[in-house]
């Protein structure tokens, strides 16, 4: 990957946005003391490198040995650049494209298999998973925040008050699933023994399992990035990994 300020190809590949997207990339984290800390010995790969490097990180999901001979630097250099900037490449707000009363937006949760015992527990895919709430945009589609994750056998409910994600959704709309109820979320009408939908409720349902598709998709398009799938990082590796995806996720779809 030397030499990759003059390969747009590589940066197009594996981060999934544009030269000049990744550019403004690079400048927020620059902005956020990217470069060091001013004391030390200095990166050996320049800072655009290193982004890219993270990026890789969590889109191909390789080992920090698989990695070191790509970049050029050992296998401790890779480990320290991606807990250096994992951190610094955490997701900014979405901006609003209305009025907040206006707007409508979407949660769900997602299990992520991880390694490390203390984040994770052994939930219903049979894996030891952490469950990450999201808020996304029902217009754009851009991810608006991503909770802290709990372990998996924590039900959506539960992780999503424990979240503190509903102050950020104050005067605002939010559609969630059944696993949502008495959150005080648009859910859907709930069919009970013995008691027939009403009419128009099936209509209702309809409806809103169509705008509530669209977290999934935007599930599957963060999942692109395989570190998603199986997450060996411990701490707060998954975390900011979490955010970082959603970061490069929002641009892409803006491009």
């Amino acid at each position: 990957m030397g030499g990759v300020k003059a390969e747009r190809v590589w940066v197009e590949t594996f981060t999934g946005l544009h030269a000049d997207q990744f550019g403004r990339l690079l400048k927020a984290v620059r902005a956020r003391c990217g470069e060091g800390c001013g004391w030390g010995r200095p990166w050996r790969l320049p800072l655009a490198e290193r982004v890219l490097l993270v990026a890789v990180y969590y889109r191909t999901n390789l080992t920090m040995r698989q990695l070191a001979p790509l970049s050029g630097v050992s296998p401790a250099t890779v480990c320290r650049v991606i807990q250096r900037l994992g951190r610094l490449l955490a997701l900014e707000p979405a901006r609003a494209s209305q009025a907040a009363v206006e707007r409508l937006l979407i949660v769900d949760g997602t299990l992520i298999p991880v390694r490390d015992r203390k984040v994770g527990a052994s939930s219903r895919n049979y894996r030891f998973s952490a469950n990450v709430q999201v808020i996304v945009d029902a217009e754009t589609r851009l991810v608006a925040a991503a909770a802290r994750p709990v372990p998996g056998t924590i039900a959506h409910a539960k992780a999503w008050r424990n979240s503190g994600l509903a102050d950020q959704c104050q005067g605002i709309t939010v559609l969630g699933d059944g696993a949502y109820i008495n959150t005080g979320l648009i859910v859907p009408h709930r069919k009970r023994p013995g008691r027939p939908l009403l009419k128009g409720e099936e209509e209702d349902n309809a409806a809103h399992r169509k705008v509530r598709a669209r977290v999934e998709h935007v599930f599957s398009r963060m999942k692109n990035y395989k570190f998603l799938r199986d997450c060996r990082q411990r701490g707060d590796g998954l975390h900011h990994a979490v955010q970082a995806v959603a970061r490069r996720h929002n641009p892409a779809l803006t491009a």
